[in-house]
């Protein structure tokens, strides 16, 4: 069984319509994996953030697009067009796919517990019953035009989908956790539209018409299997994150592998990069220590430890480490060394 990621915001009106068209799409696909002796697929759906900014207590949305900010969180869900152009279209285009009568949100809400629900209906249910939460809370915010930050709707959503524990779960964190690093995880890879569909190292960004779907999923699909180690794939996530100028969602990542492996080479070095990098210069210097003390011989802790000390005022202490990294690697040397720390 192979997943089908969907990356998606549930504030993302082409979210909703992607469903559909995903939906649609999966028939066609299952005819053509037949025919490639591709796997069966299971779609998964995963959270991403538009607006992350929008207030916990919700407003009208109306007047949330009179502020500039809102209006450029929202093109997330629309890259290239207005939040007015995007409304236009997208009500014409919902029509079409018979989403309605009424159509439109009627308020900015935070989506953060939403996705829990959702994650929690996945991981108690599996793929049927997150798709029938996923579908209330969709119906909810663009045909019903209700709030889907507050907890009242969320338990409501949760008993017509036949997920009677879901509120209990809300109320006492459930899938908190999970959807702070599964948000991470999809900025590592690479996820900046909703909805954007992955299958192993493939992906399609926006809510395309069914036969593109059906033609992505089925050669996705068909691919051989490049599973990594979980150890190995969040150790990757975490480096990727530090690439992307995330020290601390870096750390967050890096926090199992921290505990699991204390003493894993990678992890330690990853880490006191990321300590550099969010200006935890105390804890890189701690750690960057360490690893010389075990490892002389390590070029690149020297020079990110003489870096550390010069960062805190220490450039006595820092010189020794840096001739020595130059020694060993003259790119060290040179000025600003690597070009990436």
């Amino acid at each position: 069984m192979r997943h089908i990621e969907v990356w998606a915001d549930v504030v993302c009106a082409w979210a909703y319509i992607g469903k559909r068209r995903l939906a649609a799409a999966l028939e066609e696909a299952a005819i053509l994996l037949e025919e490639r002796d591709g796997e069966p697929v299971e779609v998964v759906w995963r959270p991403f953030r538009i607006d992350p900014t929008a207030p916990a207590e919700a407003e009208p949305l109306e007047e949330a697009l009179r502020d500039p900010v809102t209006d450029t969180a929202l093109r997330g869900c629309a890259p290239g067009t207005t939040v007015a152009e995007n409304h236009a279209r997208v009500s014409e285009i919902a029509a079409a796919e018979g989403l309605g009568p009424r159509w439109g949100a009627a308020w900015r809400a935070s989506s953060h517990d939403a996705h829990r629900l959702i994650a929690l209906a996945y991981e108690q249910g599996g793929a049927a019953l997150q798709d029938a939460v996923l579908e209330g809370v969709l119906r909810a915010h663009f045909v019903e035009q209700r709030d889907i930050s507050r907890t009242e709707t969320l338990r409501e959503i949760a008993s017509t989908a036949g997920f009677a524990e879901g509120a209990r779960l809300l109320d006492e964190g459930g899938a908190e956790e999970y959807v702070r690093e599964t948000l991470l995880r999809g900025k590592a890879i690479g996820v900046t539209t909703s909805p954007t569909l992955v299958i192993g190292g493939e992906a399609l960004a926006g809510a395309h018409a069914p036969e593109v779907i059906a033609r992505f999923v089925a050669r996705a699909a068909a691919e051989p299997r490049r599973e990594l180690p979980a150890e190995v794939e969040r150790l990757r996530l975490a480096e990727a994150l530090l690439d992307k100028g995330d020290p601390l969602g870096c750390l967050t990542l890096l926090g199992a592998l921290m505990e699991e492996y204390p003493e894993e080479l990678s992890v330690r070095m990853l880490a006191a990069r990321a300590h550099f990098h969010s200006a935890q210069l105390s804890r890189a210097r701690g750690e960057l220590e360490t690893l010389v003390a075990q490892n002389p011989d390590d070029a690149y802790a020297r020079l990110l430890l003489g870096r550390t000390l010069e960062r805190q005022g220490a450039k006595e202490e820092a010189t020794p480490h840096l001739r020595i990294a130059a020694a060993m690697n003259p790119e060290y040397g040179t000025a600003g060394g690597p070009s990436s720390a």
